[in-house]
């Protein structure tokens, strides 16, 4: 057999993989997926995957100049689409789908939008922000103010989002503008001491939590070089926010309580304080994840049925943070929720593949656990809280990776039907 023959073995698996990768899977997971779809479709070929951040290269061994080059178009799926993109590989690893069906379902999934993009992630932005503050039990005003801003804010990221060389400067900017506008009302209307999440709440949307706890896992695979990378530009990404949210401190004079800061399971702020000033009782806190759950849905495009299944996942998760916090501390708790939640995860991946557990995962994944805990350090200057930082993003590694290997050991992560019939994938709604 030719060498060339097969070549549309090559593009279409390399496109599969441009799309997990705009998914934000990270490479290791992309590259372990098709070469379990290699095994399930194609198991004659020798083939060998490469995967950075934004290509895949398909190489024969042995083969000189057979190399694919795969790269996805730049921009980041939505939830649903995520969802759809899981769904494709995982009934390819069963047998279910052919690969001469593939490059339909990959140009259905890359057409699927959201019907009103700009309003629904403005909305999105502000609940997700008023429900973290509220969840961070930040005073009234923090909590409508953090709605109107965090609004605000994804209104310039969706209204940049196709401006490429604006993606470096949208951090500062956006923090910046941010801060203003927390400093310049708490300013006229005396406030005092603002609470550190009245200002990170509304730009927590920009927060590359996900981006450095994959870069955390690709390093602990031994994918050092997409690993590495992808740490460096979610660190610049954290100093330029903590940049901005400086200078508009500096520019309004406002002063941040420096006892204000804390993880989830470990906020206790209580004030004598009334009226617009006061805390929100401590059993609104739940409502708050309900919320952040809302907004993130609705800011990452899930859907009605996965928009149900964050708010669940989302739920579980705080409560999780809550009852482990006083016995083992945040920090352990994070890798233990991380764990639990990433297995859970896998076993609703199992029972229906309606939800798989890169969607059912990175809600928390993304947010609630490690979303905002380096800006969190940085703007604080605490050095408790810097410190706290780096080894909560490496339990939430060493979590998620237990959970992946009882995940295996169990088989749960396995195609339950290696012969059933080839067929089409139905839409999420």
């Amino acid at each position: 057999m030719s060498p060339f023959e097969p070549v549309s073995t090559d593009v279409v698996l390399g496109d599969l993989g441009a799309l997990l990768l705009d998914a934000g899977v990270s490479v290791t997971d992309v590259r372990g997926t098709l070469e379990r779809v290699r095994d399930a479709t194609a198991p004659g070929d020798q083939l060998a995957f490469a995967v950075l951040p934004e290509h895949v290269l398909v190489s024969r061994p042995g083969v000189p100049g057979a190399t694919t080059i795969a790269s996805g178009d730049g921009s980041d799926l939505t939830f649903r689409q995520t969802a759809h993109a899981s769904r494709l590989a995982r009934r390819l690893e069963a047998g279910r789908v052919s690969l001469d069906q593939v490059p339909a379902h990959i140009a259905h999934i890359r057409g699927i939008t959201l019907r009103h993009p700009f309003l629904q992630r403005t909305l999105g932005g502000g609940l997700l922000a008023s429900g973290l503050a509220l969840l961070f039990r930040c005073p009234w005003w923090a909590v409508v103010l953090a709605l109107l801003v965090g609004g605000l804010v994804a209104a310039i990221v969706v209204a940049t989002d196709r401006i490429r060389a604006a993606a470096a400067v949208i951090p500062f900017v956006a923090s910046f503008i941010s801060t203003l506008i927390v400093g310049v009302v708490a300013d006229r209307l005396d406030f005092g001491a603002v609470p550190l999440f009245a200002v990170c709440a509304p730009v927590a949307l920009l927060v590359p939590g996900a981006l450095i706890t994959n870069a955390l896992l690709e390093l602990t695979a031994a994918d050092i070089v997409t690993g590495a990378s992808r740490l460096m530009y979610g660190l610049i990404m954290l100093g330029f926010m903590a940049a901005g949210i400086f200078t508009g401190a500096a520019v309004t004079g406002l002063r941040v309580d420096p006892h204000s800061a804390a993880l989830v399971g470990e906020t206790s702020l209580v004030t004598g304080h009334s009226g617009w000033e006061a805390v929100p009782p401590l059993w609104l806190s739940g409502i708050g994840v309900v919320v952040l759950a809302i907004g993130i849905g609705l800011s990452f495009g899930s859907g009605f049925r996965l928009g149900i299944a964050t708010v669940i996942v989302m739920i579980c998760t705080y409560a999780a943070l809550q009852l482990l916090t006083p016995f083992t501390g945040s920090t352990v708790a994070t890798g233990i929720t991380a764990g639990l939640l990433f297995l859970a995860a896998r076993v609703l991946e199992r029972v229906t593949l309606a939800v798989p557990a890169t969607v059912s995962f990175q809600p928390a994944f993304l947010l609630l656990v490690p979303g905002t805990v380096g800006l969190v350090a940085l703007a604080s200057f605490d050095a408790q809280a810097l410190a706290a930082a780096p080894l909560v993003f490496l339990s939430l590694c060493i979590g998620t990776k237990v959970g992946a290997l009882f995940a295996d050991a169990l088989r749960i992560t396995r195609p339950v039907s290696p012969n059933t019939q080839t067929g089409s994938i139905r839409i999420i709604r």
